[in-house]
């Protein structure tokens, strides 16, 4: 079951975005969260333009159920997620609040641009996630290493023109160079559409779901 929203705040940026609930949703279980960030063709201010790649597309056009919370915010319209930091961090932080969330089970992907804001928003509170999961994105690969206490499950196509697949390989070097454990998935023969292969199947999200957050002592 999937519903739209507008998160009300004070300080932050207001997002429009959709909520999933898992079948049989029982609000006393704690349940996994999937934080979906959209590409840059989704932004705007109509939620089914957002939720036309992902998770959520399979689940609107075909039924498809997850046994997983999901929260998938809107851009605004000619920005990008990197504008908006701290507004997700707190919008992150009041879904988890309001949700019945595993908080050692959040996990954070995304695609295109939305791929590169997981990477900028996991670097910017790393703490937060139990694993990370960018599609064809980019990264700031000199200051990787601060994700190095997080999995790391990359997509992205060998013929991708937009993003070249060098921008994943970059950060997954960096993060592994300093003790990190990431990983790609390289879809040959794709462009910039790899997301098609990230959201088109189980592995990733059940991948994700073995995940856990170390809390460190």
């Amino acid at each position: 079951m999937y519903t739209k929203h507008t998160w009300q705040s004070d300080k932050h940026y207001n997002f429009n975005y959709v909520k999933y609930l898992p079948k049989d949703y029982d609000p006393q279980k704690k349940y996994p969260l999937v934080f979906f960030l959209h590409g840059a063709g989704e932004r705007g201010d109509d939620l089914d333009v957002a939720m036309r790649h992902g998770y959520m597309k399979h689940a609107r056009e075909q039924g498809k159920e997850y046994p997983f919370l999901f929260i998938a915010p809107q851009c605004p319209l000619d920005k990008y997620w990197g504008c908006y930091t701290e507004s997700l961090i707190a919008f992150l932080e009041e879904m988890i609040a309001e949700l019945p969330v595993d908080e050692n089970r959040v996990y954070l992907t995304g695609l295109s641009m939305g791929g590169t804001g997981a990477w900028m928003l996991a670097m910017a509170c790393p703490e937060k996630f139990a694993a990370l999961a960018p599609v064809c994105g980019t990264g700031i690969c000199w200051y990787a290493g601060k994700l190095k206490d997080i999995p790391i499950y990359v997509y992205h196509g060998d013929c991708d023109a937009t993003v070249p697949i060098s921008e994943s390989i970059n950060m997954i070097s960096r993060v592994n160079a300093n003790g990190g454990n990431a990983k790609i998935k390289i879809c040959y023969g794709v462009k910039h559409n790899s997301w098609e292969a990230a959201y088109g199947d189980d592995e990733l999200w059940k991948w994700m779901l073995e995940q856990r957050r170390v809390e460190k002592q």
